[in-house]
């Protein structure tokens, strides 16, 4: 059987491609790990269009909810993407478990995951003290010390995830500012838990069974120094799942797959992109729905005769 679209993601864009997909009768098959995104760890969001406020996991309920209530679709949940292989005017979406399917287009919104600092102990204390989720893990760091590693936004919404249980929060931050929104940066400034490390290059992560701190230079006199936390929170920024179609699609120097921003398409004819692994400028929860409808718009265009094939 040969699709007309697959869907890869299962985030708010590819969620969002699939309501319209639907409704556009497009014979489609959505691939997902799971479903939400990033989104799903934030405690609260306070800028989704149409809600005051919701939580990561209350977003993901209403759109997968919205999704579903949509008679034939066909989602594959569960299952990653091994890669994309251009197959005369088709193509083959191969998952990592083996299987094989076949679609004359295909929807890239497959996301990011967050990124690594690759130093020494990381990989060792994964789960046994680094942490990548502060919505999820930071009720472990009751009464104890925590470090937050970032200057961005992602790294302050780890800090506000701990302020209630923390007794100290460290913020480690590899330049000499905060690049996070002032309004953020004015509340943590304001806690007399959280303390602001800048110019500190991490060097190692240590401990025996579990976490019990790092080491960094002082970038500014060279100084190794050693912090003794209960838990490290990796906040530094996430890298798009773009290897999937490398071999197809251009992609720029930030690993997003360079994409047309009138259409979403990318430099392959047949295959569109939508979402944080898109080059857009502003990764926003609204903007990648926006993207993800207007690809299935095109894509629907496409399928019309209305676009050269």
């Amino acid at each position: 059987m040969i699709y007309d679209l697959i869907i890869i993601g299962g985030g708010p864009a590819g969620i969002a491609a699939g309501i319209y997909a639907a409704r556009k009768k497009i014979k489609f098959l959505l691939v997902a790990e799971s479903f939400g995104g990033q989104s799903v760890i934030a405690a609260q969001i306070n800028n989704f269009v149409g809600f005051k406020s919701l939580s990561g996991i209350e977003l993901k309920d209403t759109l997968e909810s919205h999704l579903r209530g949509h008679e034939g679709i066909e989602i594959k949940e569960g299952e990653n993407v091994e890669t994309i292989k251009k197959e005369g005017s088709d193509f083959s979406v191969v998952l990592k478990n083996g299987e094989i399917f076949q679609a004359k287009t295909v929807l890239i919104a497959a996301g990011s995951n967050p990124r690594r600092l690759k130093v020494l102990g990381e990989e060792k204390f994964e789960g046994r003290g680094v942490f990548y989720c502060s919505t999820c893990d930071a009720p472990f760091l009751k009464g104890k010390t925590a470090i937050v590693i970032g200057g961005g936004n992602s790294a302050l919404y780890a800090v506000f995830d701990l302020l209630p249980y923390a007794s100290k929060i460290y913020v480690l931050v590899r330049s000499d500012i905060l690049k996070a929104d002032p309004v953020y940066v004015d509340k943590i400034k304001s806690s007399d838990k959280v303390e602001i490390i800048f110019s500190a290059e991490i060097r190692e992560i240590i401990g025996d069974d579990f976490v019990s701190g790092l080491k960094y230079i002082d970038k500014k006199t060279g100084e190794i120094k050693i912090l003794d936390a209960g838990g490290i929170f990796v906040e530094i920024g996430y890298q798009p799942n773009s290897d999937i179609a490398k071999d197809l699609a251009q992609i720029n120097q930030n690993g997003k797959i360079i994409v047309n921003c009138e259409t979403q398409e990318t430099s392959c004819k047949g295959i569109w992109a939508a979402g944080d692994i898109s080059s857009v400028l502003y990764g926003q929860i609204n903007i990648a729905i926006g993207d993800a409808i207007k690809a299935v718009l095109n894509i629907y265009d496409y399928f019309q005769g209305y676009l050269k094939k």
